[in-house]
């Protein structure tokens, strides 16, 4: 029985941004959806800009998102394998040497666009005969290879877009290797997922031309061809495009605004579709129906004021059992942290606010305000309950001042807020006190009069 297995290939360059996430979490959806494997490729042939550093944050982004990866594997560690398909490619004579310089190429895509002809390399270098190929060795003049294309029209049912067709006449056979024997990512690529028996390939619709080629490369080796989908780009706001090198808007950036892991899951995996985005809980709920097909041609607009947003409602419904481990690395713990946490959670953007509401019900002095109603505070001290206190007292001893002062809604409300919190805006009043108790809540009401 064939295990239907995805991939999500990073190379460690630079660190994840929110374009990147969304091909990781479609990924991690659609293989929950079908019920298959995820696997983590590292693309780190580039050993000039490939860093340690990269590798250890894709691994604590992923983490961090709680996406399970079911194995692991690095390019860099399969060198000889590339180069023994390499060897078989080019015996077959489907990878041949080319010895051009960049200026030459240059010169010569610039006379066929003089000429009105698209800029395709001509194969000039299948006409070498040895003796001129020598002569580029002894000249130290390595060359850089070429796949030869079959010149014919490559098709295939994409996932999200639906029936495809590339003319693979109408573009140059692409580099697989560099002149200093160093691979680029189309065979490398190829062999990986023949290798790791990949079923299914989602990735953004800038590799549509690549796909092409790399049909062509499986059928080359023999191989089984994967399922491709192909979707939409995530951009700017104001529609450029994300990249590492353009600063985009990191996942270690996301990560440490507040943003839970659950709200950038369900932002990314139905932003640029057609169903809304839902602040769900659990993953399971976005596995419900997945469809790829509702992914749009247009490119998806990110937002991070609707990422906000979605995080506030999120945060308004995880229960405390969820959010304990990190409220306590915040120092909120103690058999009140629960209560704490039911009551401040409808009144935060992110956890990492909760501190601050933490230190508030805490023993930190509030600064009097001189502007507060010095009379609504000495008539809030005159009635205010004896204990116990519970889920009514707010509103009776509310009333009461109210009955005393004349006073009602904001005129009557906002002292006492701003006496017991130094906020003017925050949680209910109602719960809030209960947090407090009397002794605090006498305490500040004594520091205003």
């Amino acid at each position: 029985m064939t295990v239907n297995k995805l991939r999500f290939a990073p190379s460690p360059t630079g660190n994840l941004h929110i374009g990147n996430a969304r091909t990781l979490i479609l990924n991690y959806i659609y293989s929950k959806a079908i019920d298959g494997k995820l696997i983590l490729r590292i693309d780190d042939t580039d050993t000039e800009r490939s860093e340690e550093r990269y590798y250890q944050s894709i691994l604590n982004d992923i983490d961090w998102l709680e996406i399970d990866i079911f194995d692991i594997k690095r390019q860099s560690e399969k060198t000889e394998k590339y180069q023994d398909i390499a060897n078989k490619l080019i015996e077959q004579g489907k990878l041949y040497p080319c010895f051009e310089t960049d200026e030459e190429l240059n010169r010569a895509r610039k006379l066929s666009l003089s000429r009105g002809q698209p800029p395709i390399y001509d194969r000039s270098a299948l006409n070498l005969t040895e003796e001129q190929k020598n002569e580029y060795k002894s000249n130290s003049i390595n060359p850089y290879w070429r796949f030869k294309l079959d010149r014919e029209v490559v098709e295939w049912n994409d996932l999200i877009r639906g029936r495809q067709t590339i003319d693979c006449g109408s573009f140059s056979d692409p580099v697989l290797i560099r002149a200093d024997g160093t691979f680029l990512y189309t065979l490398p690529s190829v062999v990986d997922d023949i290798d790791l028996e990949i079923t299914h390939i989602l990735r953004g619709e800038d590799h549509v031309s690549n796909t092409a080629t790399q049909i062509q490369l499986f059928k080359t080796l023999n191989a089984s061809i994967p399922n491709f989908g192909h979707h939409s780009l995530m951009v700017q706001k104001d529609g450029s495009r994300m990249s590492k090198r353009s600063g985009s808007l990191s996942l270690e950036e996301v990560r440490e605004s507040g943003i839970e892991p659950i709200t950038l899951i369900n932002y990314c995996a139905r932003i640029g579709t057609s169903d809304a985005v839902e602040a769900f809980q659990t993953t399971d709920e976005l596995v419900k129906n997945y469809d790829l097909s509702k992914i749009s041609r247009s490119p998806a607009r990110f937002s991070i004021e609707e990422l906000e947003v979605l995080n506030k409602k999120i945060i308004q419904n995880i229960p405390f059992e969820r959010a304990s481990d990190r409220l306590g690395q915040d120092g909120i713990t103690g058999e009140n942290a629960e209560k704490f946490w039911n009551v401040i959670r409808t009144n935060i953007n992110n956890i990492h606010e909760a501190k601050k509401w933490w230190d508030i019900v805490g023993d930190n002095p509030i600064n009097a305000n001189d502007s507060v109603n010095k009379e609504v505070i000495t008539t809030a001290k005159e009635l205010l309950p004896e204990d116990p206190w519970n889920e009514n007292t707010w509103s009776e001893w509310t009333g009461k001042i109210a009955a005393k002062t004349g006073l009602k809604g904001k005129e009557l409300y906002l002292p006492i807020r701003i006496a017991l919190t130094g906020e003017t805006s925050g949680p209910e009043l109602a719960t809030f006190m209960l947090l407090l108790g009397k002794v605090k809540v006498q305490k500040r009401l004594d520091n205003y009069i």
